[in-house]
C-alpha cells in the first residue's frame, strides 16, 4: 500500500488534506494525473496539516463574524415607506430585494436578497419580523415597519 495526501475531496476515500492508504497503481494512474492526491512525504503531510489548521481558523473567524452580524441585525429596525391605499393595502409589495437595500442603507451590510426569508411578499402596512440568514447556521430577526408613503 502507498500513502497519499488528498488535495481535494474524493468520494469513498476522504476529505482534502487526509492521509490515506491506496494501492500504488490507483495513486499513480488515477489520483495523481487528475490532481486529486499526491504521494505522502514528510513535507506534504506537514503542508496538509497547516492547510487544515488555516481552514479551521478561517471557519472559526467566519462563525464569530456571523455572530456579530446576527447581533447587529437583531437590534436593527427598518422603516420602509411604500404607497398604499386607504385600507392599508400596498400598491405592489415589499420584496426581499427592498429589505436588502434597506439593510444596506441602515447598517452598511450587504445582504443577499436570497438570504432573506419571506414566505410571501409584504402587501400591507404594519410591523413584521423578517428572518435573515447571516451564515454559519445563524439567523437574525429584523423588525421591519412598513409605512404609508406620504
Amino acid at each position: 500500500m502507498a500513502q497519499a495526501v488528498l488535495l481535494s475531496d474524493v468520494e469513498d476515500l476522504g476529505q482534502a488534506g487526509d492521509a490515506v492508504d491506496v494501492s500504488p497503481g490507483y495513486l499513480r494512474n488515477y489520483l495523481v494525473p487528475r490532481k486529486l492526491a499526491q504521494p505522502a512525504t514528510r513535507g506534504s503531510l506537514e503542508e496538509a496539516e497547516r492547510r487544515r489548521e488555516r481552514a479551521e481558523a478561517a471557519e472559526k473567524h467566519a462563525a464569530e463574524r456571523a455572530g456579530e452580524t446576527s447581533a447587529l441585525l437583531s437590534k436593527t429596525v427598518l422603516t420602509i415607506n411604500h404607497r398604499a391605499g386607504e385600507d392599508g393595502k400596498l400598491f405592489g409589495s415589499v420584496t426581499s430585494a427592498e429589505i436588502a437595500e434597506a439593510i444596506q442603507a441602515a447598517r452598511g451590510l450587504k445582504v443577499d436578497r436570497k438570504k432573506i426569508r419571506l414566505e410571501e411578499p409584504i402587501r400591507a402596512t404594519g410591523t413584521y419580523m423578517v428572518e435573515v440568514e447571516v451564515g454559519g447556521g445563524k439567523t437574525a430577526s429584523v423588525k421591519t415597519i412598513v409605512a404609508e408613503a406620504k
